[in-house]
């Protein structure tokens, strides 16, 4: 009997030495030499599992170590699947609280304003921190995918930053982006002004896209929605070099010639009245405000100083006195 209460204290002592040990080794701050630690946890895995990946990814943290902190701390099965960064400095329970509360490292990806979808679907298929599902997919797969009410995507997606999880799906970005670009255009059709030209307000998101493209100045987006808008109105040509430039596809090198001007596509508005088919790009949160809310303006014309600012004319002569000034 005394022999088994020997045993038994022996076994209690260590057990407190063991509790004791995790204790102070859970608070002492990991050796990552100075670096950032990436590691991820597959879905599905259970404690023992995900020790084990966060162990032979590099994290210096014994795989039973870091098994027996989550089960003593009744945080076993809290762990949550998905990439994380371990910084220099931390704790090992600092590392279970970050994979608990699911602070995942994110990754960003910038779509720029003015950009086309294409540009768009590049960068984010250059992005190595996306799960790239979409990559194989055409155009018209991925808008059906998205449930989107038009078969084509231009002009359809929201130029921002979107920040993701790393090794999130690609998918979850145009998710993100569709569903901002349609609030924003929501919401600009509903504090839209009146008489505007557009029957509906995808024609709005077309007429923001124009104004996106031939935007030098910020401050002139309500003057040059104001001319577009005027032009409509008097059954007037457009005539943008953007819409040609889009039209011309690979085609355009850099530079536009009268040919161009003059050669017929769906989106010459040289040559075709009215709006073209479809967006030319993405337009940003302030082309479409200036698109639904115009400057109140007589103007039909602008032409460039030069200096990225542009003179407006209501009728020709002033427009060719413009003309004759800054461009010749």
């Amino acid at each position: 009997m005394s022999l088994i209460k020997n045993l038994f204290i022996l076994l209690v002592l260590l057990l407190a030495a063991m509790v004791s040990g995790l204790i102070y080794w859970s608070g002492q701050a990991l050796d990552t030499d100075g670096k950032t630690v990436e590691f991820t946890i597959k879905a599905g895995s259970g404690v023992r599992s995900a020790s084990r990946q966060i162990q032979e990814a590099g994290v210096p943290v014994p795989a039973i170590f870091f098994e027996l902190l989550a089960r003593a701390s009744g945080k076993a099965s809290k762990l949550k699947a998905g990439s994380y960064e371990l910084d220099p400095g931390k704790t090992p329970l600092q590392l279970l609280d970050k994979i608990v509360n699911g602070e995942f490292s994110q990754g960003a990806v910038a779509v720029i304003e003015g950009w086309t979808f294409a540009q768009m679907r590049k960068a984010i298929d250059a992005s190595p921190d996306l799960k790239h599902d979409t990559k194989s997919w055409s155009d018209r797969d991925l808008m059906k995918k998205l449930n989107a009410d038009y078969a084509l995507p231009e002009g359809l997606f929201f130029p921002d930053t979107y920040l993701f999880a790393k090794g999130t799906s690609d998918l979850q970005v145009y998710q993100q982006a569709y569903a901002a670009q349609s609030k924003h255009l929501d919401d600009a059709w509903e504090a839209r002004s009146a008489g505007l030209p557009y029957k509906n307000k995808y024609e709005a998101l077309i007429m923001a896209s124009i104004i996106e493209k031939e935007t030098g100045q910020k401050s002139e987006r309500c003057m040059i929605s104001a001319v577009f808008a005027n032009r409509l109105k008097s059954g007037m040509l457009l005539q943008t070099d953007p819409t040609v430039i889009y039209g011309m596809g690979e085609r355009y090198q850099g530079k536009i010639y009268k040919k161009d001007l003059l050669t017929d596509t769906p989106y010459n508005t040289y040559t075709r009245a009215g709006l073209p088919p479809t967006p030319i790009a993405l337009p940003g949160l302030a082309s479409l405000t200036a698109a639904l809310n115009p400057a109140q303006s007589e103007a039909l014309y602008f032409v460039a100083r030069g200096d990225g600012t542009s003179v407006f004319s209501d009728n020709l002569s002033e427009h060719n006195r413009a003309v004759n000034k800054y461009q010749r």
